[in-house]
């Protein structure tokens, strides 16, 4: 490690892997040393670094980082994580971790081989919003948790973008929604509680992005379409004002930024497709039952049909119970009567362009800390943690598949 500076190596440089890597550098703490992603326009995102068209390059040869930020599509996290592993990287994987249980255990072997500092890009654990509330839960401000009320406002444009038009629209081609959007809220419920889930049931399904709720007359593409000024879905509203910024979302469209270029992405590409005409499958609105350990409880919803917003979470104790919104947290105390509003607004939103609340830039920061002084406790879950929260999303994902009360599989 060069003194006092953490070198890395970019695996998938798209726009978390880049984000990532960007809030790593702006810290000073961090340089770009090496970057693999088959697309030149993203390798020359980090001027400086050696480039490699496939992590295998990257991986042929011996250890070129300190550490190792692993973002490419999900499922192809597996085989780089086990691989970089083995070489002595450390590593920050992007969420989730695979695709398939076997592989989330796979990676978890094998940082524990190794014994790298691995971190799973858990980032709702380390917002400033997340650290106050579960301050207050430690202390025993509202006594012992009861019960939990949790949503994630999707969103209704993000929606559109990720999980109908997008990479994440089938559960073939990636994954399932609620694994593929929502490890994050199941992590963070384990987190507040600390303790972990022992039985789950959900449901859910796909309820407006079906071509049977296509308006008349609606053409295949936005471009093209007549009803398109009334269609709160219309790829022109999304990406059109968006131009001419180099930021997520609309740098997943096209490398071509400006106008022009966005509006040949519309007519040529996915995220200029109807989203009642595309071939998604994934669900639009879920919700998850879960018991933990000791008999809590806390139900959680996804939905896309919201603005998006931050989380919005209450949760009920024994002595009080607090509400929060991303933005403040609102504590009543059972004995007082009293009610104490906690301000915790972060710099940005929380979706993935405004940071998620300051937790990309928690999440690196803790993460380069672990890397330059060997102490494992500035990253907030272990691989064993990050595991169990995954296999919860898969216990919810059988249960609404099966209509059966599921217990998470830890063998």
């Amino acid at each position: 490690m060069e003194a006092g500076m953490v070198t890395l190596a970019v695996v998938g440089a798209g726009s978390r892997g880049t984000a990532y890597a960007r809030h790593a550098v702006r810290s000073g703490a961090a340089r770009v040393v090496a970057v693999a992603d088959p697309r030149g326009s993203r390798r020359d995102r980090h001027p400086g670094a050696a480039q490699y068209e496939s992590w295998r390059e990257l991986a042929a040869l011996s250890r070129q980082a300190d550490a190792v930020i692993i973002a490419t599509q999900d499922a192809d996290h597996v085989e780089p994580a086990v691989r970089f592993a083995e070489l002595g990287y450390d590593i920050l994987l992007e969420k989730p971790m695979a695709v398939s249980e076997d592989d989330c255990r796979a990676i978890v072997a094998a940082a524990e081989r190794s014994d790298a500092i691995f971190a799973v890009c858990h980032v709702l654990r380390y917002t400033p919003y997340t650290r106050a509330l579960k301050a207050l839960l430690d202390s025993g401000r509202i006594g012992e948790i009861v019960s939990i009320q949790h949503l994630e406002p999707v969103g209704w444009w993000h929606q559109a973008h990720s999980y109908v038009r997008g990479n994440w629209r089938r559960s073939d081609e990636s994954t399932f929604m609620l694994l593929a959007k929502s490890c994050h809220d199941l992590d963070w419920l384990v987190h507040l509680t600390g303790r972990r889930v022992s039985r789950v049931s959900s449901f859910g399904g796909l309820k407006h992005f079906t071509p049977a709720n296509r308006p008349a007359g609606a053409a295949d593409r936005c471009l093209d379409c007549a009803v398109e000024p009334v269609c709160p879905y219309s790829a022109k509203r999304i990406y059109l004002p968006l131009a001419g910024r180099d930021s997520w979302p609309v740098n997943v469209l096209t490398d071509d930024v400006s106008e022009s270029g966005v509006l040949d992405a519309l007519r040529t590409g996915p995220y200029g497709r109807c989203v009642y005409a595309c071939d998604n499958d994934v669900v639009d609105h879920q919700v998850v039952n879960m018991e933990f350990d000791g008999g809590a409880t806390a139900s959680f919803t996804m939905t896309a049909f919201t603005p998006a917003l931050h989380r919005q979470t209450r949760i009920f104790g024994t002595h009080g119970s607090i509400e929060g919104d991303g933005d403040r947290l609102t504590v009543t105390d059972f004995l007082t009567r009293e009610t104490e509003t906690v301000e915790t607004r972060p710099t940005g939103d929380g979706t993935a362009r405004g940071g998620h609340g300051g937790g990309d830039e928690g999440l690196v920061e803790a993460f380069l800390t672990a890397v330059r002084t060997r102490d494992r406790s500035a990253v907030l879950s272990s691989p064993g943690e990050s595991l169990h929260s995954h296999l919860v999303a898969w216990a919810a994902e059988r249960s609404r598949l099966k209509g059966e009360v599921v217990s998470p599989s830890e063998r």
